[in-house]
């Protein structure tokens, strides 16, 4: 049984990070990059509306330079973003092939579903829109992008039998984790038959660095891989996958990506064992053993952002970044609208309803010190 996109091969170029220069995007690499991709039989390159300088970038080196049936292009609409009206939200769609000269996106995507963003697609009816494209030929297959819980992926999907396909994060270390929960999503889009692109498949780059314990297994297993290498064929083992972005910021990644990624044919034993034994080791690191539950936000008098807090927090003893912990403490806590670790006023509602026994108010504390201060 053929799924769409079973013949695409199973890298794809993500657009979100592309090479800089002096501030700008560096065009004469991201050229070099395309080039590689290409001769290496890899076609598919995502960007999106809301990257900034993205789509551009691709018309210049992609789009301008080779025949437009030898490469898929995908990009986004946020609906989300600034958008008041239903017009605002659809001339995305003409900027997008105005900053491309694409003429059609072979995958569009609706962006970043999940949580208060679906609202505006539901608002717009961006569903029977998006279906109007498809009929015109300005897009050949339509999709979502989606960052919430299974359970509201399976709402969708429900609602809309008509998306040909779901992109997901996914990534060894966010399998299991209660607050991304990667394999559940992944296991709905398949209960639906929907097939997956994967997007963060290194976790933002995380991967590429991880606890040395993980590390040490990984090098140990593989002396010469990068670690990297180990969460991207992670994800593209997968069975039902598109393809498994990576955004790669220059030469050298795409020049490791392609050294594993041109004959990849799926995992060994072997190596599915080391994956698994780092995952084990990856989920013994101690942690806010936080499930985002959020029974603790529905009594908080001061709706602190209590689970983004413990996610960001974790970030932090996993990866040792604070500047990608504090994106997520942004993002997870002020970016949903609630208040930050440094207002807890210490009632201590929370911690009679936390079915993790967890001592919240000492945790917000500690999460204050570290990004409030």
């Amino acid at each position: 049984m053929t799924y769409l996109g079973e013949n695409i091969k199973k890298l794809g170029f993500g657009l979100m990070r592309l090479p800089q220069k002096d501030g700008v995007i560096d065009i004469e690499q991201t050229k070099q990059m395309v080039d590689m991709f290409l001769k290496a039989g890899f076609t598919y390159f995502d960007t999106a509306w809301a990257y900034e300088g993205s789509e551009e970038a691709i018309r210049q080196a992609l789009v301008e330079r080779y025949p437009r049936e030898s490469y898929q292009l995908a990009t986004k609409n946020a609906a989300w973003i600034n958008c008041k009206t239903k017009e605002e939200a659809t001339a995305q769609l003409q900027v997008s092939l105005e900053r491309t000269k694409a003429k059609y996106f072979d995958f569009y995507l609706l962006h970043n579903l999940g949580e208060h963003r679906t609202k505006y697609f539901d608002d717009y009816d961006m569903w029977s829109w998006v279906q109007e494209q498809k009929k015109a030929g300005l897009v050949k297959h339509v999709g979502f992008s989606f960052h919430s819980t299974p359970e509201e992926l399976e709402e969708i999907l429900k609602a809309h039998p008509e998306m040909e396909f779901v992109q997901l994060q996914i990534n060894y270390a966010d399998w299991e984790n209660p607050a991304v929960q990667s394999r559940a999503c992944y296991e709905v889009a398949r209960k639906y038959g929907k097939p997956v692109v994967i997007m963060e498949p290194v976790k933002g780059g995380m991967l590429a660095t991880p606890p040395e314990a993980v590390d040490k297994i990984l090098k140990e297993a593989e002396p010469d891989a990068s670690a990297a290498s180990w969460a991207v064929r992670f994800a593209a083992d997968l069975e039902g996958i598109i393809t498994v972005l990576s955004g790669m910021s220059n030469v050298e990644q795409m020049q490791d990506n392609l050294s594993y990624m041109k004959d990849f044919e799926g995992l060994t034993k072997s190596e599915r064992e080391t994956l698994a034994k780092a995952q084990k080791t990856l989920n013994e690191i101690p942690l806010i053993p936080c499930t985002t539950c959020n029974y603790c936000a529905k009594v908080c008098p001061m709706e602190i952002g209590i689970s983004g807090s413990f996610t960001a927090m974790n970030y932090l003893t996993l990866y040792g970044s604070k500047e990608m912990a504090a994106n997520q403490e942004n993002w997870l806590v002020s970016g949903h609208g609630k208040k930050r670790a440094n207002e807890c006023i210490k009632c201590g509602k929370c911690e009679e309803v936390c079915p993790q026994h967890i001592k919240i108010r000492d945790e917000l504390e500690k999460v204050s010190g570290v990004f409030c201060a």
